[in-house]
């Protein structure tokens, strides 16, 4: 079944942003921790945007997917969602303590999770050839930092279930016919610059700015459109 490495996945991000979700911690804790995951995510940000071959692709991309990503409003629908979703919830789960904390959950881990070519290749491998070793090593990974992240950003960290699935799924089933157009410049150009989002996400953990990344998210899109055609 060549869904079931993305299947794995989505579950094990649910299962520990569900285990994070119980977790209580004090202000200062939190705080603390929040801090230590955003230099994290920092250094995972900056690895990955350090990958591009072409530094001109990422430039391109993200003013292209910002301009697209504006257009469309992607942020402030998130962030309505988020509002929706955190009204509906019951008070004793942690969704967020508002919209905000709710798109900053839901945007770090959707990132963190898709973007790489960990994603990209164990996607190729199952639906290529049925093997979803790759993909079940993602899902340790990713379910272990979902308990983390959901501890300090809250339960919008369990949605990222929804984008991992629909990403890696669809790269599985369509794996024959996408394969050749992922070489290792389109990953190593989408990684870089899904790279730069994700040091943005750091910037916002630490409060030192207020990036509109929810717009920009089509510049990974983008990205891997120009690599391809630039290749």
């Amino acid at each position: 079944m060549a869904l079931w490495g993305s299947i794995v996945n989505a579950v094990a991000i649910i299962a520990g942003a569900l285990l994070g979700s119980v977790i209580r911690l004090s202000e200062r804790v939190g705080q603390t921790i929040l801090q230590a995951l955003a230099l994290a995510v920092l250094i995972i940000g900056i690895s990955m945007g350090l990958q591009s071959g072409n530094i001109l692709i990422p430039i391109a991309a993200l003013a292209i997917g910002s301009i697209v990503g504006e257009q469309l409003d992607l942020e402030g629908k998130i962030e309505h969602f988020g509002e929706t979703m955190r009204r509906a919830t019951p008070g004793r789960i942690r969704l967020g303590s508002s919209h905000t904390d709710f798109t900053q959950g839901f945007l770090t881990a959707t990132l963190v999770y898709c973007v790489g070519a960990m994603a990209v290749v164990g996607s190729l491998n199952s639906g290529l050839s049925g093997d979803h070793q790759v993909l079940y090593a993602k899902a340790l990974l990713d379910g272990t930092t979902a308990i983390l992240f959901t501890a300090s950003l809250g339960l919008g960290v369990a949605f990222s279930a929804v984008p991992v699935l629909v990403y890696q799924g669809t790269i599985a089933l369509l794996a024959k016919t996408v394969a050749p157009l992922l070489s290792g410049v389109v990953i190593q150009e989408l990684t870089a610059t899904g790279g730069m989002l994700i040091l943005g996400i750091g910037l916002n953990m630490l409060g030192l700015t207020k990036l509109r990344l929810g717009n920009m998210l089509p510049a990974v899109l983008v990205a891997a459109l120009l690599a391809l055609f630039w290749a």
